[in-house]
């Protein structure tokens, strides 16, 4: 896997971007590109809810298009960014169009492979897949891209310049890695939610006030992340640090680690890959 640095990046300023369904993920992309001064008219947006078409260019300024054919007319990157269950209707559609300019294609689809993207919108497109996840719509989320042999390192720039706008951006050179992608980082902002729900819930149990319960979580979540985000040293020295011998941290991480956290959450990231594996396969068979 690849760190973030690709050098130079692009100037955007220049480039038209549609995106294909105006969907959580798109309006968190599309308020990350406008946050960082991304001019919203060069934004084309399309998605069969008219209602939230409108509500998305009342709000950030962006062109709604009519159709998905309107929209990526004159793109000169198309974000598809609908279900998957319906992408290959909506790839195959496009597949002449983009198959006249060929513009940059990325796929925000998780599950959707590079082969099943070539096989509905033909050779010769340059593709990136990528796999974001929740937090995006916070500007804080962690994406993972991989791109098809035919995309330069200019599209490369292109597509993590986009990508970034919501966050950390990362490439990996296998495609088949994206499935412990999504098992890690696609899936992982729930496993983060479950052990915030469980510590308020005993914080409760032991007495503490709900509200009280509540913040001395989630704050305790934000500054163990931010300092594991801060720090040259790794979690496993950081935990180190704050277990005095004999205290109640010590106390607690030996009942973890005997209930077998460590095996759990193997078998929960394995299990979580399998069956992202599992999904791409089903959709390969609709």
């Amino acid at each position: 896997m690849n760190d973030n640095d690709t050098g130079s990046l692009p100037d955007l300023s220049s480039r038209t971007i549609a995106f294909i369904g105006g969907g959580n993920m798109a309006t968190a992309l599309i308020s990350g590109l406008v946050a960082d001064g991304y001019d919203p008219k060069r934004i084309h947006v399309s998605d069969s809810d008219q209602q939230k078409l409108s509500m998305l260019a009342a709000r950030l300024g962006i062109r709604s298009a009519a159709d998905n054919a309107e929209a990526a007319a004159a793109a000169d990157v198309v974000i598809l960014a609908v279900k998957p269950q319906v992408m290959a209707t909506v790839a195959k559609e496009l597949a002449p169009l983009l198959q006249r300019h060929r513009p940059l294609v990325v796929s925000i689809a998780a599950g959707v492979t590079e082969t099943r993207l070539r096989g509905w919108l033909g050779e010769g497109i340059p593709l990136v897949r990528t796999m974001p996840n929740t937090p995006a719509m916070l500007q804080a989320g962690a994406t993972v891209l991989h791109a098809s042999a035919g995309v330069s390192d200019e599209q490369r720039s292109l597509a993590e310049s986009i990508l970034r706008a919501v966050g950390l951006t990362l490439w990996v050179e296998d495609e088949g890695l994206m499935d412990a992608v999504t098992a890690l980082s696609g899936s992982g902002p729930a496993y983060f939610f479950l052990v915030m729900e469980a510590m308020e819930t005993v914080g409760q149990e032991l007495g503490l006030p709900a509200e009280t319960s509540r913040l001395l979580t989630l704050q305790t979540a934000l500054g163990a992340a931010r300092m594991a985000i801060e720090s040259s040293d790794g979690p496993a020295v950081l935990r180190e640090r704050v277990t005095s011998p004999g205290g109640t941290t010590e106390r607690a991480l030996e009942i973890l680690e005997q209930g077998g956290i460590r095996e759990l959450f193997h078998q929960a990231l394995t299990g979580a890959r399998d069956r992202s594996r599992e999904l791409s396969a089903m959709l390969g068979e609709e």
